[in-house]
């Protein structure tokens, strides 16, 4: 557990140690077909396990499995812990009396239905071609996480009887609690709910097989998508592995960012692909290290992979430089910072504690791994790469099993706990003021961790494309970060990653936003690189073209998927061509549009639109008013508004229907 005051609300996540590697050939997909049914009441709550938290105006409710477990979690107020844990004790412990025949088989058909959807989607059936063929037969990696219709078809309810008596008992679980709380008060309350659950039986706990090959071998499938894909896979060293750390900055060197070697050399200078993307999957028997690379159009496959084969050979043959290294340790370095503001949801602390305890027997394990990464020389990482970038075997050691006991008695399992009073939240006061030249600055001070973000918002957006090439607005906002008057795309990257700042420019349909995320140590230098973005992109030619493409191939694609179709096509019919909203929401425009841009387009957005009499920027985090107000006047205090004034978007022209618009 973690205490964290700054809100009266308890992160709850329950981490079971199980997941599709526990499978039986036969009955694969069963893993998560089980987190299905823990969702269908259990003997003391038979009704819809979500209910009491919506009441208690929980958040972040959810439950995941995946190769080596399964968890469930819910962030709830402080007064309603009592009940969040009540209810994660009582499907643990009093679930079997409720799982019938008829539950069994409508979650059936919902997962089954689930893997539809997955495999309806451009590249959906990868992973499935990918495990089966990278790890061994009878390897419990080479099936996926959701199975085969076949195998859950034939899941039986004893099948689900067993499941549970065998991996949902106590001393496969860690319970994992962030926020509101002190040590005392969860022992206390733990001890209530969960002490008289059994414990399980013994298990036997796979150990590593990271069945490395040494072999090549290439495949090739057919599916329904815009643009020919290369996935390059290698089986690595598993999670808690003396390798495992280098490996994963081997990936971050190789292919994560604009800087990365993988993306400057494919997508920046060949211009050969339109994306590139190199991840550890790191897991308890083998981590999969893949590379991930699109064919620009036009381009053949083989081209991109030869590429991809000749940068892969000079890492292994001269490792990252320390630069490099200096660089993606502190992009990892600040996500974690971001990471731990928050006490639950995908990635905050309880999440961090609890794959901790679970694949490293330390709470603390993966940030303690931020630590060791940091130690690591360039040597180390390319000792690494060129050992598994290049066997493995298979061991299994069986350990007496600890004895254990459960309390005499429990929680009174009559009814739920009253939730009691609601506390009150302890939101931020909002502070505002405004600049020499007339920008309106909003601030919420909180000085939680050593972080501030700001949000620069322009009243533009893609509805100010009306009447306008289409795409202008995101197509000028993307163009932001491609480089300024004194600073090239690439510089601007390299410089956002040693500062540990993230800067995002974005356009929806009624505003265009430039957000800037650093570290208030290196706060002054982060809102420089910020103000320069923002006031003088460079709109280079080159950078524009070198865009294009990729942009035009990402209309491609939208053109491809259901929803993004619909975006693409149901607002003009709705407002009208004379409407400012009567444009695409995708906000990409059209092959034609995006074709036709000029830097003039592009310059003239800029120009019309981002001005400080038309923006508000909102800041939250880690400073005061007047420091705030010091910092931006020294970048935007001699920044104009023009004189010409701001146009209006159109909002004439909504049409009346009397039928439905026919095809």
């Amino acid at each position: 557990m973690h205490e964290d005051r700054k809100a009266p609300i308890v992160s709850v996540g329950v981490w079971y140690h199980v997941g599709s590697k526990d499978e039986k050939p036969g009955r694969t997909g069963f893993a998560h077909l089980f987190e299905h049914l823990m969702f269908n009441g259990s003997e003391n709550y038979d009704d819809e396990f979500f209910k009491p938290f919506e009441l208690a105006g929980a958040t972040g409710m959810n439950g995941t499995t995946w190769l080596d477990r399964t968890n469930y979690f819910e962030t709830v107020p402080s007064n309603a812990l009592d009940m969040a844990l009540w209810m994660e004790s009582d499907r643990m412990g009093h679930l079997l009396g409720v799982i019938t025949q008829e539950k069994l088989d409508e979650q059936r058909g919902v997962v089954q239905n689930e893997k539809r959807q997955g495999q309806n989607q451009p590249y959906g059936k990868v992973w499935e071609k990918m495990q089966a063929s990278i790890f061994p037969e009878g390897h419990p990696y080479s099936w996926t996480t959701i199975g085969s219709m076949e195998d859950l078809d034939a899941a039986a309810l004893e099948d689900v009887h067993e499941w549970f008596k065998t991996y949902y008992g106590a001393a496969n679980t860690v319970l994992v609690l962030a926020g509101d709380i002190d040590v005392a008060a969860a022992k206390e309350k733990v001890g209530k709910y969960f002490a008289d659950i059994p414990a399980g039986p013994p298990l036997i706990k796979k150990k590593a097989w990271i069945a490395k090959r040494e072999e090549s071998k290439r495949e090739q499938m057919f599916d329904r998508v815009a643009q020919s894909r290369i996935y390059k896979v290698w089986n690595a060293p598993n999670l808690g592995h003396e390798d495992a750390n280098a490996m994963a900055l081997a990936a971050a060197v190789l292919g994560d960012g604009k800087n990365s070697r993988l993306y400057e050399r494919l997508v920046y200078r060949d211009q050969i692909a339109t994306s590139v993307n190199v991840a550890l999957y790191e897991f308890e028997l083998s981590s999969i290290f893949q590379v991930i690379a699109d064919a620009k159009p036009g381009v053949e496959l083989a081209k991109v992979e030869a590429a991809i084969e000749e940068e892969l050979q000079r890492f292994l043959k001269e490792g990252p430089t320390a630069e490099e290294l200096a660089r993606v340790n502190m992009t990892e370095y600040a996500a974690y910072a971001r990471d731990l503001e928050q006490v639950g949801g995908w990635s905050g602390k309880g999440v961090i504690l609890a794959r901790g305890e679970l694949y490293l027997d330390n709470p603390n394990g993966y940030l303690d791994a931020v630590a060791e990464k940091q130690q690591l020389t360039s040597q180390q990482v390319r000792a690494a790469a060129q050992k598994w970038l290049s066997s493995g075997d298979y061991n299994l050691e069986v350990h007496p099993f600890p004895e254990y006991k459960v309390a005499d008695s429990g929680a009174d399992r009559s009814r739920l706990p009253d939730t009691g009073k609601f506390p009150s939240v302890p939101f931020p006061e909002l502070q505002t003021a405004e600049l020499s030249n007339g920008l309106k600055v909003v601030l919420a001070e909180r000085n939680s961790v050593p972080v501030v973000d700001m949000r620069l918002i322009f009243d533009a957006g893609y509805a100010a494309d009306q009447g306008k090439t289409l795409g202008t607005a995101s197509y000028a906002m993307s163009m932001l970060k491609e480089g300024t008057r004194h600073m090239s795309a690439l510089e601007i990257s390299e410089k956002e990653e040693m500062l540990g700042a993230r800067i995002g420019t974005d356009a929806d349909i009624d505003t265009a936003t430039v957000s800037l995320n650093a570290l208030t140590a290196n706060l002054d230098e982060s809102i420089e690189l910020f103000a320069e973005i923002v006031r003088i992109p460079a709109f280079s030619d080159e950078e524009i073209e070198r865009k294009r493409s990729r942009w035009i191939a990402g209309i491609q694609q939208e053109k491809t998927r259901p929803v993004q179709m619909a975006l693409r096509s149901l607002p003009p019919l709705l407002y009208g061509a004379d409407h400012a909203y009567g444009v695409p929401f995708t906000g990409t425009g059209t092959e034609e549009s995006i074709g036709s841009l000029t830097r003039d387009d592009l310059v003239d957005y800029h120009q019309t639109w981002l001005r400080p009499d038309n923006a508000t920027l909102v800041a939250v985090g880690d400073i005061t008013m007047d420091t705030l107000l010091q910092k931006l006047e020294q970048q935007f205090a001699d920044w104009p508004a023009p004189e010409a004034p701001l146009p209006q978007k159109t909002w004439r022209g909504w049409p009346t229907r009397t039928r439905p618009v026919s095809s």
